[in-house]
């Protein structure tokens, strides 16, 4: 590809995709979801796992992002002010 390597900082992708705003709520979005991922990988130790069997390994992933979802969940609740809710 040789617009790849041309290429200077900025994105790759067209213009013409980047524009619409359905683009940007997937951008948005996709960080919510990446922000998980990544709290997994640095806090659950979902990067190399000490288990072995699918099993055991799936429990662990479930374990770790439903932690996630509950740290997630009281800090929203800490974002409330008092006498709002």
């Amino acid at each position: 590809m040789p617009g790849r390597a041309a290429r200077r900082g900025g994105s790759a992708i067209a213009a013409r995709t980047t524009r619409h705003i359905g683009y940007e709520l997937s951008q948005t979005i996709r960080k919510r979801i990446e922000e998980h991922f990544g709290w997994g990988k640095t806090v659950g130790h979902i990067r190399q796992t000490v288990y072995r069997g699918l099993r055991r390994v799936d429990q662990h992933f479930k374990l770790t992002m439903t932690a996630s979802n509950i740290i997630r969940i009281a800090r929203m609740a800490c974002a409330v002010p008092q006498g709002t809710a």
